[in-house]
C-alpha cells in the first residue's frame, strides 16, 4: 500500500473547533434566503459576513503558522475560480437570444437539450442565463409551465456541466488539484445516461400537459411568432478563447508555470488571458445587448464577497480533513458520490467537493490503482459527478438554480417553495435517476 497526500504533514494536529466559521457561513448560505430574504440580498451584508468570519480564521492560520495554508487558498484556488466564473458571466451576458416560436414539446425540449450541451463549454450559470428567457418567452402563452423551469433547473443549470471544468466551480476545483482538462470527457457515458434520461421524462411530461393546455392558449401560442435571432455573436470568438485558455495555459503544456521561483505573471498567465478576454468581451459588446439582457454586476460580486469567506474559512477545515481521512471509513466510490452529492445539495457543491477531494487524497491506495489529481480514479469520478448532479435537488445546491427561480418568479411563473421544490420534483424525478446512475456506474 501507498500513502498519498496532497498536503505536507503537519507536526500539529488540527482540532476541529477552527472549522467552526466555515460551517457558520455554509449554515448562512442555506438559511439565509429563507429566513432573511430582504437582508440576505444585499451583497454588503454578505461581505460583513464573510469578513466577520474570516478575521478569526486568518488570526489562527497565522497564530500557527498555516500561512502557506491559507496563501494557497486564496492565490491558488480562490483566484483562479472567481477570474474564470466573472469571464464567463461577461462574456455569456453579451450574447443575447431572443424570438417567440410555438411552444411544443419537440421544442421545448430541443431548447433544454441545447442548454445541456452547452453547459459544459460556457458554464451552467452562463447556459443558464443565456437561455432561460428565451424559454419563458416561448412558452408564455401556456398555461402549464412550471414544469418546463423546474427540468431546466435540473439540465441546464446543473446536470450539463459535467464534461469540462468551465462546466461548474466544483470541476474548477478539481482541475486546479490536478486533473487534466480532458480527463473530465471520461464522465461522458454518465452525462449522456442522465442527460437521456432527463430529456426523455420531459418530453412526456411537456407532451401530457400540452395536451391539458385550454385551446384559446394554443392557439396564442401559434399566431405570436418571432424568428429566432442571436445578437452579440462575437462573444462566442472570447468563448472560445477561454475554453482554450483553461485547457492549454496550465502546469501540463506549460510546466515552468509550475516552478516555485516561476514569475509572478507567469503563475498567474491563465488568469491574466481570462481577464484580458474578459474586458475585450465588455468593451465590445453594444450596451443594448447587455441591457436586453438585463446584466448586472449583482451576481458575479454575490459570488466574490461569499466565496472569499468560504475559501479562507474552510482551510483548517482541509487540514483537519487531510489528518483525519484514513478514520472516516470512506473507502468505495458510492461512499464518496451520496457523501458529495447530499452534502452538496445542502450546502454548496464546490467547497463539498474540495472536502471530499482533501479526504480521498489522504488515504492509502495500492501501487496498481490509478489515480487523478492523488485520487483514485474511480472516487473521483464519484465526486466529480455526484457534486454537479446532487447540485439539482434543492434551489441552494447550485447557484444559478436561485437565479433561475428569481427570473422565472419575475415572469409571474409561481414556482414551488424551497420543500415544494424536493417534493414535487427533485425527490421523485431527480434522486431515481441519480440512484440508477450509481448503481450502473459506481
Amino acid at each position: 500500500m501507498l500513502l498519498i497526500n496532497s498536503n505536507p504533514e503537519l507536526a500539529t494536529e488540527i482540532p476541529l473547533w477552527p472549522s467552526i466559521p466555515f460551517f457558520i457561513i455554509l449554515l448562512a448560505i442555506a438559511v439565509g434566503p429563507l429566513i432573511a430574504e430582504h437582508w440576505w440580498e444585499n451583497n454588503k451584508n454578505k461581505l460583513i459576513i464573510s469578513t466577520v468570519l474570516s478575521v478569526p480564521t486568518i488570526y489562527y492560520l497565522v497564530h500557527m503558522d498555516l500561512t502557506e495554508h491559507l496563501k494557497h487558498q486564496i492565490l491558488g484556488d480562490y483566484l483562479p475560480f472567481i477570474v474564470l466564473l466573472t469571464s464567463l458571466f461577461v462574456i455569456t451576458g453579451g450574447i443575447h437570444l431572443s424570438g417567440d416560436i410555438k411552444a411544443k414539446p419537440k421544442v421545448n425540449t430541443f431548447f433544454l437539450g441545447i442548454g445541456f450541451l452547452l453547459a459544459s463549454f460556457m458554464g451552467t450559470t452562463g447556459a443558464a442565463m443565456l437561455l432561460i428567457r428565451p424559454v419563458i418567452n416561448i412558452n408564455k402563452q401556456r398555461q402549464f409551465s412550471v414544469h418546463t423551469i423546474l427540468f431546466f433547473i435540473a439540465a441546464v443549470a446543473n446536470c450539463g456541466g459535467l464534461l469540462t471544468p468551465l462546466g461548474d466551480p466544483p470541476l474548477l476545483m478539481l482541475y486546479l488539484r490536478g486533473a487534466s482538462f480532458t480527463w473530465f470527457f471520461s464522465l461522458l457515458p454518465e452525462w449522456a445516461f442522465v442527460g437521456v434520461l432527463l430529456l426523455t421524462a420531459y418530453y412526456f411530461i411537456d407532451a401530457y400537459y400540452y395536451k391539458k393546455e385550454p385551446a384559446a392558449n394554443l392557439s396564442a401560442d401559434a399566431t405570436e411568432i418571432k424568428p429566432i435571432r442571436i445578437t452579440g455573436a462575437i462573444n462566442f470568438i472570447f468563448l472560445l478563447g477561454v475554453v482554450f485558455s483553461v485547457a492549454f495555459i496550465n502546469h501540463d503544456v506549460i510546466p515552468e508555470m509550475g516552478e516555485e521561483n516561476a514569475p509572478y505573471w507567469l503563475k498567474h498567465l491563465r488568469e491574466i488571458v481570462l481577464i484580458a478576454l474578459t474586458a475585450l468581451a465588455y468593451f465590445t459588446t453594444p450596451n443594448k445587448i447587455r441591457k436586453s439582457n438585463k446584466f448586472s454586476w449583482g451576481p458575479i460580486v454575490e459570488v466574490a464577497v461569499v466565496f472569499i469567506g468560504i475559501f479562507i474559512t474552510m482551510t483548517p477545515t482541509l487540514i483537519f480533513l487531510s489528518q483525519h481521512a484514513p478514520n472516516m471509513g470512506l473507502t468505495d466510490p458510492w461512499h464518496y458520490y451520496y457523501a458529495t452529492g447530499f452534502l452538496s445539495a445542502f450546502l454548496d457543491n464546490t467547497p463539498t467537493a474540495v472536502a471530499f477531494h482533501s479526504v480521498a487524497s489522504s488515504i492509502p491506495y495500492a501501487d496498481s490503482i490509478p489515480l487523478v489529481a492523488n485520487v483514485a480514479e474511480s472516487i473521483l469520478s464519484a465526486i466529480a459527478t455526484s457534486a454537479v448532479f446532487f447540485g439539482a435537488l434543492t434551489y441552494i445546491g447550485n447557484g444559478p438554480n436561485f437565479m433561475v427561480k428569481s427570473i422565472a418568479e419575475d415572469h409571474k411563473i409561481k414556482m414551488p417553495s424551497f420543500f415544494g421544490y424536493m417534493i414535487k420534483f427533485s425527490l421523485i424525478i431527480l434522486l431515481p435517476i441519480y440512484i440508477l446512475t450509481q448503481l450502473i456506474f459506481m
